[in-house]
């Protein structure tokens, strides 16, 4: 399968289709009656909000505070051009774009401490200390509230003649370029491998930080290339307005912004641009065809209800989803794939029985030789409650190892300390020889050390492909690197290690399915497919089997005896008949401590373990 058709991309022929509007627009507009101005202004909002999009549509972090970067971005370039003489429109306009970016980068640090709302509300309280800096403070570079008047319009020195782009429809060449090679960039940054890890961390941050990539350094790339996107708006508003206005720092420029692009349709690119020319158009046509003066905002408004209501993914994502309303009901479903959708395994293919490779690119410690995890007096305490205490773990290469308890015996806290998804209270944990205590999840995962989690956290409005291409990527590519304009298809070895671990799990046929119309006993397999995809040299499996019917489970054992051959494993499981069928030796752990180890023959009967489990009346536990 071709890696180069995931993540929305389809070659090259939105960005042909795109030139080509752009280029016809002038001659078909004018026959609707479009002022040039108001398509001028509708390119200079779309160009706003791609950066926006790249940020809230593809990332899922909302800001209101984008009029800070568009308003910084626009009067750098202005005093450039209007107070400090500097003669290069161009390159003015440049320079604002990288002030604006510099300043996102600045912001971001601090914003990005915060999620959800409380980021939402810190780019609110950015904004209005922006707003307010640039009425004082500042006044006396930005103009305060009379603005800065007199931006020249730009120029283009072709060596035998000179372009001037003044206004209107003149103006309209230079911005249309501007916005085109906005949407290129744009497009190639969603289909690179930062673009497909940006749509994970919207979907679900906290797996994708688990399998390995760096999560706020990608939230800090995708703040700093809307405030670069904002930065070169703000500078063509004052390019094209010849005037550079206060308003463009106020609340109301950010409120707008994210008003047209739930319009048009987030994660579309293109949807802040329809989302501008509905919001424009109306208001030319509320305003001057009908005559309503200021009463247009409440009909804008009434639309806007409507259009959110109705149309929940935008005018864009109304259409898209239309698309494939009628592509699905005019396509035959092939029977292999309702075979393969009903829970159980897919009896066409067999799971492999050759396992991944083992990270080769990793370097191990040339002086480790002993176990490949061990643990010594692990304690984690909250407040008074002793989750764990003094645990002595061992775990040799190769083993399979299984991990029971009654509930309440610790046994989850215990896996996120190995995975250091929370750090103990005292204690240490050494890796390959390495010692790990205190390190991030992320640095764990890129060690060699992963797991899968016992309820599923995967990325659900993706395909099953998306998801392991996610899980790959960290693998291949390390927990951060801004390859940005480079195509998710040609990471070297990636089509051969998600071709492989699907395979490995038995979902080759249904790979190209969205995670959201699995069943459940598919996604179960998926999380195992998230961890195994990053090559783990210690893969740890948090109750694999939980939820599954009989069926499943036995279908699951068999995958996960053949996805244990050649590795290190570490399963907790309720289901002792499984695990006692799986394990090589299980350690039984009992109110946060370790009661006792041995191999399934020896746990079965120890009267410890059959206290713990059966409150002192002494029987065998049943196989």
């Amino acid at each position: 399968m071709n890696l180069g058709k995931t993540f929305m991309q389809r070659r090259y022929w939105i960005e042909i289709l795109t030139a080509f509007c752009l280029i016809a627009a002038p001659f078909v507009l004018p026959y609707f009656n479009a002022a040039p101005d108001t398509v001028n202004r509708i390119l200079v909002w779309g160009l706003f909000g791609i950066g926006f999009d790249i940020l809230f549509g593809y990332t899922g972090l909302l800001s209101f505070g984008q009029s800070a970067f568009y308003g910084t971005g626009g009067f750098v370039a202005a005093y450039l051009l209007t107070q400090a003489g500097f003669p290069y429109v161009i390159l003015a306009l440049i320079i604002g774009m990288v002030v604006a970016a510099i300043v996102g980068y600045l912001i971001g640090l601090l914003a990005l401490r915060s999620t959800g709302i409380y980021f939402a509300m810190i780019t609110v309280a950015i904004a209005e200390i922006f707003f307010f800096v640039e009425f004082n403070p500042l006044s006396a570079w930005t103009g305060g509230e009379n603005g800065l008047p007199g931006v020249p319009a730009p120029s283009l020195y072709l060596g035998f003649k000179t372009i001037h782009f003044t206004s209107g429809w003149s103006l309209y060449p230079f911005l249309a370029f501007v916005y085109f090679i906005g949407i290129v960039i744009a497009f190639r940054i969603v289909r690179s491998p930062v673009g497909a890890i940006l749509t994970a961390i919207r979907e679900n941050p906290l797996r994708a930080a688990a399998v390995g990539h760096n999560v706020q350094g990608y939230k800090l790339t995708a703040f700093v290339i809307a405030a670069a996107y904002a930065g070169m708006a703000g500078g063509l508003l004052g390019v094209m307005q010849a005037f550079m206005p206060p308003d463009a720092f106020m609340f109301d420029t950010s409120g707008q912004l994210v008003m047209q692009t739930a319009i048009g349709g987030r994660a579309t690119l293109f949807g802040p641009l329809v989302g501008a020319a509905v919001w424009l158009f109306l208001q030319d046509f509320l305003q001057s065809t009908l005559g309503l003066g200021a009463t247009w905002k409440l009909v804008l408004g009434v639309v806007f209800v409507l259009l959110v209501v109705f149309l929940r993914q935008g005018i864009i994502g109304g259409f898209r989803d239309l698309y494939w309303f009628v592509r699905s009901k005019l396509a035959t479903a092939p029977e292999k794939v309702a075979t393969a959708g009903n829970g159980h395994m897919a009896t066409g293919t067999q799971a492999m029985r050759t396992p991944l490779p083992m990270r080769p690119h990793r370097p191990v410690p040339k002086s480790f030789s002993g176990p490949i995890l061990q643990v010594t007096g692990l304690t984690k305490h909250y407040g008074g409650v002793h989750a764990n205490t003094d645990i002595e773990f061992t775990v040799n290469q190769g083993e399979l190892r299984g991990i029971i308890g009654p509930n309440g015996a610790g046994k989850s806290t215990f896996f996120k300390m190995l995975t250091c998804e929370v750090h103990p209270s005292s204690g240490k944990i050494l890796f390959e020889g390495r010692d790990i205590t205190g390190l991030s999840v992320t640095d764990v995962c890129q060690l060699g050390l992963t797991k899968s989690y016992q309820v599923n956290q995967l990325f659900n409005s993706l395909t099953v492909r998306q998801n392991l291409i996610i899980s790959a990527l960290a693998e291949l590519r390390g927990k951060f690197r801004l390859d940005m304009l480079s195509s998710v298809s040609n990471t070297p070895g990636l089509n051969e290690q998600v071709e492989h671990t699907l395979e490995l799990v038995n979902l080759t046929e249904r790979a190209d399915t969205p995670v959201s119309q699995l069943a459940y006993g598919e996604k179960r397999r998926l999380e195992v497919g998230l961890a195994l995809a990053s090559s783990p040299s210690l893969l740890l499996l948090d109750e694999p089997l939980a939820g599954m019917s009989p069926q499943e489970r036995v279908e699951t054992v068999k995958l996960l005896k053949s996805i244990s051959q050649g590795r290190t494993m570490i399963i907790i499981d309720h289901d002792m008949d499984s695990l006692f069928e799986l394990a090589e030796r299980i350690t039984v752990l009992q109110e946060g401590r370790i009661l006792v180890e041995g191999t399934p023959d020896e746990i079965k009967g120890n009267a410890k373990v059959q206290e713990a489990y059966l409150g002192g009346v002494h029987e065998e536990i049943a196989l």
